[in-house]
């Protein structure tokens, strides 16, 4: 077994507990040394700062690559073969992120750890997949992910839906008729999607058949359909239209091959893979201490430019410098993404502007 594989081999088990923060900590800087010496790009940034990898003993020491460097340049570590290129989604003036996966079926296999983690087994899930702009490409991460969650549910009632409305909500009423199913319904859609389903004009009451059964999750992102809303309205308008009383979201992106969920509120959670920094706004390179004290109130909230850390990124880089605004709370290590850093693009995974 190479180094590569002992590194995914450990991911692995960090996903299947709770997480360790001196565990976490100790393979993040293990991952980081085998990145800073065998990924060109990553290693030739480290020299530019003049960072002695040797020198790095702490998370906040670590240094962070700026997240357009997936925009220019093909990161990858140990020059490992690529079996597919996910591409994040952008207007034709703009260059995409492209982000080289090495280990798909690793992707595949830490993606629903995560999902289990905080929703249980897959296999209790019909999964619908309203993801149009997504699907209108071949190349999307979420799209990928989506997928293999629906083969994995052994479900023959999850699928994807394009842009056929009415066939979606075919099989949704369908779903709540069947009383006796104990599986629930995962509706998951890009965010302008929901809002036009939720706004087509169709009778939605049906969906009170489920109870508690339905779980409706939003992935961000207009897309140039509808104009941008803040997060907090977008939730409004669906729990206004449909029988839940949160929103679930989704926080990935293409350059990672982890997420983080949330049940409610915008307020994410993170696996046992991801841990995120806030870093000053001012000043990239350094790290919000007050994230590492012990002797603070427990009620502090920091607010900064979000660093994350995804240690299943080890084909790749697993410290990347987004250009998402967060909000932190430390006693609970729950994050919230509240606005985008001027001169930055629009991502599709998140819904906020500022």
């Amino acid at each position: 077994m190479d180094i590569r594989d002992e590194l995914k081999s450990a991911v692995l088990q960090i996903s299947d507990h709770s997480q360790n923060p001196h565990t976490f900590e100790e393979l993040a800087l293990e991952i980081f040394r085998f990145q800073a010496s065998n990924n060109p790009v990553y290693k030739e940034y480290l020299g530019f700062l003049r960072v002695n990898p040797q020198k790095i003993d702490r998370l906040e020491k670590i240094p962070f690559l700026p997240i357009q460097f997936f925009k220019y340049h093909k990161i990858i570590t140990d020059y490992a073969p690529t079996q597919m290129i996910f591409e994040s989604s952008g207007t034709t003036q703009q260059n995409t992120s492209k982000h080289y996966v090495s280990d798909l079926p690793f992707y595949e296999h830490i993606s629903q750890k995560i999902f289990e983690q905080f929703y249980g087994p897959i296999t209790d899930y019909h999964i619908l997949a309203l993801l149009p702009s997504y699907l209108e490409r071949n190349n999307s991460s979420l799209v990928y992910m989506v997928q293999s969650f629906i083969y994995r549910s052994y479900s023959r009632e999850s699928g994807f839906y394009l842009n056929n409305t009415a066939e979606l909500l075919e099989k949704l009423h369908q779903l709540s008729e069947n009383s006796q199913s104990t599986r629930k319904v995962l509706l998951i859609g890009v965010t302008f999607a929901l809002l036009d389903l939720v706004e087509s004009g169709y009778d939605l009451t049906f969906l009170e058949n489920f109870k508690d059964r339905l779980v409706v999750m939003e992935t961000g992102g207009m897309k140039g359909r509808r104009k941008e809303l803040l997060r907090e309205e977008v939730h409004e308008i669906l729990t206004s239209h449909l029988p839940i009383q949160q929103v679930h979201s989704e926080y990935g992106m293409t350059e990672l091959l982890s997420q983080g969920y949330s049940k409610g509120e915008g307020v994410f959670e993170l696996p046992n893979t991801m841990k995120i920094l806030l870093r000053e706004i001012n000043d990239p390179f350094k790290i919000i201490s007050s994230q590492f004290r012990s002797d603070i109130v427990k009620e502090t909230t920091i607010r900064g430019g979000i660093n994350v850390i995804d240690l299943a990124n080890i084909d790749s880089c697993s410290f990347i410098e987004t250009q998402d605004l967060g909000a932190y709370q430390v006693n609970n290590q729950q994050f919230s993404v509240i606005g985008r850093f001027d001169n930055s693009d629009i991502r599709g995974c998140n819904l906020l502007v500022i």
